[in-house]
């Protein structure tokens, strides 16, 4: 099972990082580019344990369903989130949160399967880690522009 693992340093509150992490309108604000609206399930404010949110959006020019589930929290430090249906095998998404010196760490670790098998591994290689490790640094960099400046109180 591939796994995609970033590390994205905040200058902001723990507390701070890991609500705006867990937060569908700033999910939709991050996903612009894909057009991620929240159709189902939890579709504003912070998600928590045992909800869950089905997202419709366009990636790689087709229109997708995804619904996922937030199978563990433990605020401020820890929160996963897995996919109960759509278009990968499985993927499990784990937040990892530590802070020291007025900086928050966010550590992402995605792993996934792609869907068709030997073609879904074909495309892992050729272009789908690629993909996605793109869309979470996207994502990661506005959760730090929100956290880091005043914004974040316009989502909290």
């Amino acid at each position: 099972m591939p796994k995609i693992t970033l590390e994205t340093a905040i200058s902001a509150d723990i507390h701070i990082v890991f609500d705006l992490v867990r937060s569908i309108d700033l999910h939709k604000i991050s996903t612009a580019n894909s057009g991620e609206e929240a159709i189902a399930g939890k579709t504003s404010g912070l998600i928590e344990l045992g909800e869950t949110v089905t997202w419709r959006a366009r990636h790689l020019g087709v229109r997708q369903t995804l619904t996922s589930m937030v199978t563990a929290l433990d605020s401020p430090s820890y929160f996963a989130d897995e996919m109960v249906r759509g278009a990968f095998k499985r993927f499990l998404h784990e937040h990892f949160f530590t802070m020291e010196n007025g900086v928050t760490l966010m550590v992402d670790v995605f792993h996934y399967t792609a869907p068709l098998g030997v073609l879904g591994k074909l495309a892992d290689h050729i272009f789908l880690e690629r993909y996605m490790t793109r869309f979470l640094k996207t994502r990661n960099t506005i959760i730090k522009q929100f956290a880091e400046s005043e914004q974040w109180k316009t989502i909290l």
